[in-house]
């Protein structure tokens, strides 16, 4: 296993070895009232090392990424039970960021929480992808989010661009299926999973939302710092897009996610706007998702 700080230095002087696509953190917790031997703490401690290994030396896409074009992203792992001896399970707090253009601020553009969380993993025990096959159920977890996160991004760059990625996830969701574990099928956690996630996304009925993700961070974020009122504007366009899902769709994971990372930028982004762009722009998000309205609601205070 590679040491942190050896990786770092690997990435700066060797730039080339590895596929550098994301630049991702993770943090593992365990429950305060777990009673967690000493011989699991070990294994956490290692753990939390070999995903970040696995999620940061993964060659994901045959792109070659800059130290800088790396996409930021966070995995925290939330242990709430230990089933039996080296098997785990719990939550999973997924998010990642874009940079805007000209500018120090990241976009947050996925954060979402998979509570189908189980997974076996003993002491030096080495995380592996391989493509169109199922290893095991936490590679199979980690690989899904890394694809789906890559496409999140590549969309937010060029239209449908993040498709072979979304497939690549898609086909991961597929291979997993037949395991058991949860998180895979249509029918589990009320359609907020993987599966939906992903399947959602490639459907001819969401294509709004990728025009949306696109638009939104190419015309919008990325030309605030050449014309802000010009960008604020091409926001609002995109958010528009969003509502023939809406109608169809109402209360889907993936709109919902969506808006969930936007909140908090566009109340900052707001903050200085004239009252009927800031009611404008309430009206529109209290469509897209109603059972945040008291939030949007605060952008006008």
């Amino acid at each position: 296993m590679i040491n942190r700080s050896i990786l770092y230095l690997m990435l700066v002087v060797f730039p080339n070895i590895y596929g550098q696509e994301l630049n991702c953190e993770v943090s593992i917790i365990t429950d305060a009232k777990l009673e967690v031997t000493t011989t699991e703490q070990e294994a956490l401690k290692q753990l939390k090392e070999v995903i970040f290994d696995f999620m940061n030396t993964t060659q994901w896409t045959k792109d070659k990424f800059k130290i800088e074009e790396r996409i930021n992203c966070n995995l925290q792992i939330q242990i709430n039970n230990i089933p039996s001896a080296g098997t785990f399970s719990g939550s999973l707090q997924v998010l990642s960021s874009r940079p805007a253009f000209n500018s120090s601020h990241n976009s947050l553009l996925f954060n979402f929480q998979d509570n189908d969380i189980q997974f076996a993993f003993s002491r030096n025990t080495a995380l592996y992808y391989t493509q169109n096959s199922f290893r095991d159920n936490l590679s199979s977890i980690l690989a899904f989010y890394a694809y789906f996160m890559i496409g999140m991004d590549y969309d937010s760059f060029s239209p449908n661009g993040g498709t072979p990625y979304f497939v690549e996830a898609q086909q991961i969701v597929v291979n997993a299926q037949t395991s058991g574990a949860r998180g895979w099928k249509a029918s589990e956690s009320g359609k907020r999973n993987r599966f939906w996630l992903v399947d959602n996304v490639l459907q001819q009925l969401f294509q709004p939302l990728r025009d949306c993700n696109y638009n939104y961070h190419r015309k919008g974020m990325d030309q605030l710092y050449d014309d802000k009122d010009k960008g604020v504007k091409e926001i609002y366009k995109a958010l528009i897009k969003l509502k023939p899902v809406v109608q169809t769709r109402p209360n889907t994971v993936n709109i919902i996610n969506f808006v969930y990372c936007k909140t908090a930028e566009l109340k900052s982004l707001l903050s200085d706007s004239d009252l009927k762009e800031k009611t404008d722009f309430v009206n529109l998000l209290k469509r897209l998702d109603p059972g945040n309205s008291s939030k949007f609601q605060a952008f006008l205070n």
